[in-house]
C-alpha cells in the first residue's frame, strides 16, 4: 500500500461554467432587476398619486369648510340690507323734530325718545351681527367704501376729500354691505362710483 503524501493528492478538477449557463444567469438576473425596476417605479408612481388625492381631498376639505363659513357670517346680506332703509327712516325721523319742537312740545319729546331708542336698539343688534355703520366724514374718498354723489368747492379742504354724508355706508364681517353716499372736495380724485356734476 502506497501513503500518498497529502500535497501528493490530486486537486479536485475546477469546473469552469459554460459560456451558455452563463448567459442564461445573465439574462434572467437582468429580467429580474428590470422587472424590480418596472415595479419600483409603479410603486412610486401608485404612491404619488396617493399623495396628491390626498392633497386634493384636503384641499377640497379646506374650501368647503370656508364656504360654509362664508355662507354662515353673509347669509344674512340681503336681510340686513333691507334693515338699513329702517336704519335710515329713523335716522330721518330724528332729524326732522328740531331741538326747539322738542322743548316746546311733550308729546314730540316723547316720539323723539321712542324713536331714538328704536335706532338705539337696532344698531345695537347690527353691532351684535358684526354690521358697522361706514361714517366717511373728513375722511379721503375711498372707491372701496363710499359712493360720491357730488362734488362741491369748500374753502380749506383737501381736494377728494369727503364734506358730506348723504347716507352713511354699512359692512358686515369687513365685508361692503352698502357704500357710503358722500360728497367730496372739488379737484380730488373721485374714481367712477358716482355722478359728480351736481352741487351741494
Amino acid at each position: 500500500m502506497t501513503n500518498l503524501n497529502p500535497a501528493d493528492e490530486p486537486l479536485p478538477e475546477e469546473i469552469d461554467p459554460t459560456p451558455a449557463e452563463d448567459t442564461a444567469e445573465g439574462d434572467a438576473l437582468a429580467a429580474a432587476n428590470a422587472k424590480i425596476a418596472e415595479l419600483e417605479k409603479k410603486v412610486a408612481e401608485i404612491k404619488d398619486q396617493a399623495l396628491r388625492a390626498l392633497a386634493e381631498a384636503e384641499n377640497t376639505r379646506k374650501r368647503s369648510e370656508r364656504d360654509r363659513q362664508d355662507t354662515a357670517k353673509f347669509a344674512v346680506s340681503s336681510f340686513a340690507r333691507d334693515l338699513l332703509t329702517v336704519a335710515d327712516n329713523l335716522r330721518r325721523a330724528l332729524s326732522a323734530i328740531s331741538p326747539e319742537a322738542r322743548e316746546n312740545n311733550a308729546e314730540l319729546k316723547n316720539i323723539y325718545t321712542g324713536v331714538e331708542m328704536t335706532e338705539r336698539e337696532l344698531l345695537n343688534m347690527f353691532e351684535r351681527n358684526n354690521i358697522r355703520k361706514v361714517e366717511p366724514l373728513g375722511q379721503k374718498f375711498d372707491p372701496n367704501l363710499h359712493e360720491v354723489l357730488f362734488e362741491a368747492d369748500v374753502p380749506n379742504q383737501a381736494p377728494g376729500i369727503v364734506v358730506q354724508v348723504i347716507e352713511p355706508g354699512y359692512t358686515i364681517h369687513e365685508r361692503l354691505l352698502r357704500p357710503a353716499r358722500v360728497g367730496v372736495a372739488k379737484g380730488g380724485e373721485t374714481g367712477s362710483g358716482g355722478n359728480i356734476d351736481q352741487e351741494v
